[in-house]
């Protein structure tokens, strides 16, 4: 087998070596975010419908879209921590030694590295330009749809429920579907400052011919005023209407994050390229950090193995916040376009160059420093 022959199956092993880890843990990763995301926007989702924001039912589908939204993010930050993961597994397992000692540069690592994230980058980009701005405005759509429905939507057995205005909070004991009744309802309500209570054994919606909504209470009793007091009163009755408030469905204005890109490039205005800057940022973000994870990725023993995570947490946070900030510079006309476009990203690169020409240094000073250790070894 001639040298070349043998240099070309050495790199073509080292790029199939490197791409099938990249690859496993990045699933691995990817899955780990998605569930630790999913699973704080569910309890927060959860909290919100247990409010009263909007009913429970409408739960899974926003959770849905969110996750659509956050998945651009999601795949930036699984691309970072899987590059940097697997390359400090090989300096911490001294695989990375047994490389560089077959010849393998470390800029060759970038080839992989290039490899894995331009696709997953492509992805992001697709991701960010197209479907996160689809789930923004179908979310904020369906959103529109549930506060639109009136507060009988929300009333659920077992549950308290307060109504929108906070004037009023319900709560059944039972419901049946086949004849929409409610069995055993407590209604409390504040009117005029002055607080009641309302039980009652039955209950069921009524809709007027004019199109108004009741709530038909029957064989219950009203306690009005404070107990023990002169004014408390008690009633009772056989059937009692109280009116349900149509909530207001008027359209509101459509968020950013919801326009289209195209509709984005159509109306240039500062919040529209503030956005559209924002979005095609994360792409871009998401390859330079896993080139700045190839040097962040040396681990150095004397100063502990996990000293790298806390650089390259910093250097993420540092890159986001930057990007958001420019954005919001942007959409104040603070910076230009033309200039808040790249200016964080040219920022980010030249640090990554910095990262790679300081490791060049340090194993430049160590290739020096080896020849005298051994020759030392040997006069002594």
């Amino acid at each position: 087998m001639s040298f070349g022959t043998a240099c070309g199956a050495r790199v073509l092993i080292f790029y199939r070596a490197q791409l099938k880890e990249f690859f496993l843990t990045a699933s691995a990763v990817c899955a780990v975010l998605l569930a630790i995301m999913v699973t704080t926007q569910f309890i927060r989702l959860l909290g919100m419908a247990a409010g009263g924001r909007f009913a429970a039912d409408g739960v899974v589908a926003i959770l849905g879209f969110t996750a659509f939204n956050y998945l651009p993010i999601v795949l930036s930050l699984t691309l970072f921590i899987t590059v940097l993961s697997c390359l400090t597994r090989l300096h911490r397992d001294s695989e990375m030694v047994v490389w560089l000692a077959s010849g393998v540069s470390p800029l060759a690592w970038i080839g992989p590295v290039l490899a894995f994230s331009l696709p997953l980058a492509a992805i992001i980009a697709a991701l960010s330009l197209g479907l996160s701005p689809w789930a923004n405005q179908k979310s904020d759509e369906f959103r529109r749809q549930l506060e639109s429905r009136d507060e009988s939507a929300s009333v659920a057995a077992g549950v308290f429920r307060e109504s929108r205005g906070g004037d009023r909070v319900y709560f059944v004991e039972s419901a049946s579907r086949e004849d929409n009744t409610v069995g055993n309802v407590f209604v409390h309500s504040v009117q005029n400052q002055k607080g009641g209570s309302m039980v009652a054994r039955r209950g069921f919606l009524e809709t007027r011919e004019n199109g108004d909504r009741f709530l038909v209470l029957e064989q219950g009793r009203r306690y009005e005023g404070e107990p023990g007091s002169a004014s408390f009163r008690t009633t009772v009755f056989e059937r009692y209407a109280i009116r349900i408030e149509a909530a207001d469905s008027r359209a509101g204005n459509r968020p950013i994050k919801g326009l289209p890109t195209l509709e984005l490039l159509s109306n240039p205005l500062p919040a529209h390229i503030a956005e559209f800057t924002w979005r095609c940022g994360l792409p871009i973000m998401a390859v330079i950090l896993a080139l700045a994870a190839i040097p962040l990725s040396h681990v150095n023993p004397r100063m502990g193995r996990s000293l790298n995570y806390v650089f390259a947490i910093m250097l993420y946070m540092l890159y986001s916040n930057l990007l958001s900030i420019v954005q919001a510079w942007i959409a104040q006309e603070r910076v230009a376009p033309a200039i808040g476009f790249w200016v964080v990203h040219a920022l980010m690169l030249g640090v990554t160059l910095l990262l790679f020409s300081r490791r060049a240094v340090v194993m430049s000073w160590a290739r020096l420093r080896w020849p005298r250790r051994a020759a030392a070894g040997q006069a002594s």
